[in-house]
This record gives C-alpha cells, sequence and structure tokens, in this order.
C-alpha cells in the first residue's frame, strides 16, 4: 500500500461535488444551500458535477452519468477536493465504469463514508490513491446553523494540514436525532447532543498498522471482487449504520456479516480493531454487539476500542484510508500516526 498521497485543501479551493449513489439532492435542496454556506465561511467555493443534482429513484443518475461525474471532477483542474453528496447502496454499480488512470493521473481528495467506501476502496485498489472516509456534503456540511465543531476540526486536521493528524480524543458529546428534512424541521433548531461516556476498551493491548476499514453491510459488495484490500496487518474500524430508515441494524444480520469477515479470515489476520459509535444502539443493544464481535475475535489478543466517533452517529472523524494508525489501551489512545495530505 505505497499509496499516492494528494495533495492539501487551501482557503480559496473548489470542492467538486458528486452524487455517486442517492440523489437526494433535488429532493433537499435546503441542505446543498446550508453546506454551501458552510463552507464558503470556511474560505472553499463549491462546484457540482454535471449530474450531481439529479434524482432517478433510488440513485442520481445511471452509473455510467455518475461516473462521468467522478471522471469530470478529477480532470477538472480548478477543484482540488471531491466530497460526496450523500452515501446511499449503489456505488457498486459505478466500478465497471470507472477509468482508474484517469483517477491515478489527476491524484486529488476523494471524501465520503457509508456505501461511498465501495469507491474508497476501489481507487486504492486500482488506482493507488489515499481516499478519505469523512463527513458527506448534505449530512454532516449541511448540518445547521454550522458544521459540528468536532467533525470541522478533524476534516481540517486531516485534509488541510500536511501534518501527522494525531491523537483522535473523543468528541464531548453526540447526537443520532433526526429533524426532519421534509418539513425542514432541521432549519429550526440545532440538534439535541448526549453527553459522551468515551472510549471503551473491550479488550486492551497495544497494537500498530494502517488503518482501513468502512460501513458494515457496504463491505459486503466488496467482498470477492478485484477491489478488496487485504486486511493483513491492518487496524481495521467498523461502521455500524442504521437499518432501515430510522430502525437499527440488527444484531443477526450484523452477525451474518461478522461471519462473511470470519469466514474470509479477517479476523484472524488484523491486528486491531475500531467499532464506531453504532446508529440507534441503546446499552442492551451494545451489550449484545460486544458479545457478538467478541465471539469472532476470542482467539486473538489485539485491542479493540469500542465508541469511536466513525460513521452515522455525529460527529465524526476524517480517517485517510491506509495511514499509520496506533490503539493503547494502557493510555486511551487511539492515534493517526502519519499525514493524510502533501504540500
Amino acid at each position: 500500500m505505497d499509496l499516492i498521497i494528494p495533495k492539501k485543501l487551501n482557503k480559496g479551493d473548489t470542492i467538486g461535488i458528486v452524487s455517486p449513489s442517492a440523489g437526494l439532492g433535488p429532493i433537499f435542496p435546503h441542505r446543498l444551500e446550508q453546506a454551501e454556506k458552510n463552507l464558503s465561511k470556511l474560505g472553499f467555493k463549491v462546484k457540482y458535477a454535471k449530474n450531481s443534482l439529479k434524482n432517478n429513484g433510488y440513485v442520481s443518475a445511471s452509473a455510467k452519468e455518475r461516473a462521468d461525474d467522478i471522471h469530470e471532477m478529477f480532470l477538472d483542474k480548478d477543484v482540488k477536493a471531491i466530497i460526496a453528496a450523500i452515501g446511499g447502496n449503489h456505488s457498486n454499480q459505478l466500478l465497471k465504469h470507472l477509468d482508474f488512470e484517469i483517477i491515478r493521473n489527476n491524484p486529488k481528495i476523494f471524501m465520503g463514508y457509508s456505501d461511498i467506501i465501495v469507491l474508497l476502496f476501489a481507487m486504492m485498489a486500482k488506482s493507488n490513491l489515499m481516499t478519505f472516509h469523512g463527513p458527506c456534503i448534505i449530512s454532516e456540511f449541511g448540518e445547521y446553523p454550522e458544521i459540528l465543531p468536532y467533525t470541522l476540526e478533524y476534516f481540517e486536521k486531516c485534509v488541510t494540514k500536511a501534518n501527522p493528524i494525531g491523537d483522535i480524543l473523543q468528541s464531548d458529546s453526540w447526537t443520532w436525532e433526526f429533524l426532519d428534512w421534509f418539513e425542514k424541521k432541521d432549519l429550526t433548531r440545532a440538534r439535541k447532543m448526549n453527553p459522551s461516556e468515551g472510549y471503551v476498551w473491550w479488550r486492551e493491548g497495544f497494537a500498530q498498522g494502517k488503518i482501513l476499514g468502512g460501513c458494515v453491510p457496504s463491505l459486503q459488495h466488496l467482498m470477492g471482487t478485484e477491489y478488496w484490500i487485504d486486511f493483513s496487518g491492518k487496524i481495521m474500524f467498523l461502521d455500524i449504520p442504521e437499518g432501515s430508515p430510522g430502525e437499527k441494524m440488527s444484531i443477526e444480520n450484523l452477525d451474518s456479516i461478522f461471519a462473511d469477515l470470519d469466514n474470509m479470515g479477517i479476523f484472524k489476520t488484523i491486528k486491531g480493531l475500531i467499532i464506531g459509535r453504532p446508529y440507534f444502539y441503546e446499552k442492551e443493544d451494545n451489550l449484545k454487539l460486544k458479545e457478538t464481535i467478541m465471539h469472532y475475535v476470542a482467539d486473538y489478543d489485539y485491542p479493540v476500542l469500542f465508541n469511536a466517533n466513525i460513521g452515522h452517529v455525529s460527529p465524526i472523524i476524517t480517517i485517510p484510508m491506509g495511514a499509520e494508525a496506533s490503539l493503547d489501551s494502557k493510555n486511551n489512545k487511539f492515534e493517526i500516526r502519519s499525514a493524510g495530505v502533501a504540500d
């Protein structure tokens, strides 16, 4: 994994917006407007790819049009970073349409999470590009009245500074509250935050290795394909999203996917495991989740960290995929030891 490191994002730069999966831009234009305001305050401009504001049912546009948008943004010399509008469940449709030479020859920041990890993995595997598991335009950058400070802090540390990112501290608070976007209730007040209980070590220990991972059900789209990346020697992180809209993902479904990972030998070869704060999981759910995961890793001795700010519960960190990271339970530390961008 000798990856191409993209150049950092500077004030005044243009961020390109693509919609590789769900087409929610025209349904929730106020979220895009809020994101533009928030990014403008930070000194950034935005540019929409040709098909990024379309809606074609559960996707934004045809697979080829969505892939063409990614090519357009990588080829555009004015665009310095590309961020997905939002996730969905159909980024995998783009893979056979992508020109990975275009991406390799025009390296720049490409960011998103949820099913956008399909593209993050593919660009790493086929274009050798370091990609970024981090906030999306509609969800995180469209936050009202402003981007959550913790999300913004780690976004800026990761993509605007060519320094090792350092300690990833736990946020003081978190939320999974959803204020109805259809009724624009999200423009009436900030979401209610809950106090954070901090990191929880399901198993203690020390580990160091390159960090890689993503949304649990989206990983299934990559299994057995040429876009999968070997997890041997890596610190793996897992993001547990909601199941159907407004509901938690069931332990039964997660257990099935963990069994897939186990059958592939993943849990045997990784050096450490990080679990992001699960969406809609209460205390009893977390206990069942711990029991399930610890069953699969019982024969190994690496550290297992729970409750990280990764994925669908806000706020979130930005992770440069393939960067050097470490886990240290003795000192309660999760650290990203290398930079995500270059000068």
